[in-house]
């Protein structure tokens, strides 16, 4: 089942809005469905953390109960995010539902502030931290530490580095050997994939952040065929950018296809699962939104 959360969360400037539609419309041509859209695009409020959060608040809502709905009829959830603030509401279904399962997420950053700790008041830095309890976002809460892996991380703030150095959270560091060691990392659970493509090399698909050091998409192509093993039960995909005509913000190419290339092990699997049509959203199916 695959669904396109077209609101903003957290946003800054529009472009992760437009780029989730295009996201969404490539999942659609490859695996056969149509979206089901959560959400409408909005303007950018740029605003700090709690602002943001009472703005998102109905559409994560939303979003949160279509993931319940899609876990409760056993559906494999393939999601084109806007931010990754959208985690606060899709990840406390999954803990919910599939306490056995590990959430590998993949990032630039950890996510792992709190409004206590955060320095900048941006809501996506707090997207992690929710769903594990270290603040209380009303969306829900429930992943256990031990189930949570940061993997690609380089642009860690030093309250979340205490939580890596404390054994707390696990990382796996980019570099050689990744998919090894994501794979004794996951040692065999099953995997809900979150993807921030900030964690790939700046220059490879466009993105707010640029963090040099990042993934190859060999790299993450290795990761997905190790998630794979294990068996992945769910996969979303954010902060992919596009301008008002398409253009990315640092000139780098804007189609989602090799980022989906990369990630056609988890894809496959999608494919192979069930699409139940929800109940919740079956009279809302319509083709991805668009920005006005």
């Amino acid at each position: 089942m695959i669904t396109h959360f077209a609101g903003r969360a957290g946003d800054h400037n529009d472009r992760a809005m437009r780029g989730s539609a295009m996201v969404a419309a490539e999942l659609a041509a490859r695996l056969g469905s149509a979206p089901v859209v959560i959400g409408s695009p909005e303007p950018a409020l740029g605003a700090n953390w709690d602002q943001e959060l009472a703005a998102a608040r109905p559409a994560l809502r939303a979003m949160s109960a279509h993931f319940d709905d899609l876990f409760r009829h056993g559906a494999f959830p393939v999601t084109a995010l806007s931010r990754c603030a959208v985690a606060l509401a899709t990840l406390p279904v999954v803990a919910r539902y599939r306490p056995d399962a590990v959430v590998v997420w993949f990032d630039a950053h950890a996510d792992l502030n709190t409004p206590d700790s955060t320095t900048t008041g941006y809501l996506g830095g707090l997207a992690f931290s929710g769903p594990l309890g270290l603040w209380n976002s009303g969306l829900g809460q429930g992943l256990k530490p031990e189930n949570a892996i940061l993997c690609g991380a380089l642009d860690i703030d030093p309250a979340e580095q205490s939580l890596i150095d404390d054994g707390v959270i696990t990382l796996v560091e980019a570099g050689p050997g990744i998919a090894e060691r994501l794979a004794a990392a996951i040692a065999g659970r099953p995997v809900y994939v979150h993807l921030d493509c900030d964690v790939l090399e700046p220059g490879i698909v466009p993105t707010d952040y640029l963090v040099p050091g990042g993934l190859t998409l060999s790299d993450l192509s290795s990761a997905a065929l190790a998630i794979a093993e294990a068996g992945v039960i769910g996969l979303e995909i954010g902060e992919f950018e596009a301008g008002e005509a398409g253009e990315s913000a640092h000139g780098v190419p804007i189609h989602p296809g090799p980022l989906l290339d990369a990630l056609q092990p988890l894809l496959r699997m999608a494919a192979h699962s069930p699409a139940t049509p929800t109940t919740i959203e079956a009279a809302r199916l319509r083709p991805t939104a668009e920005m006005p």
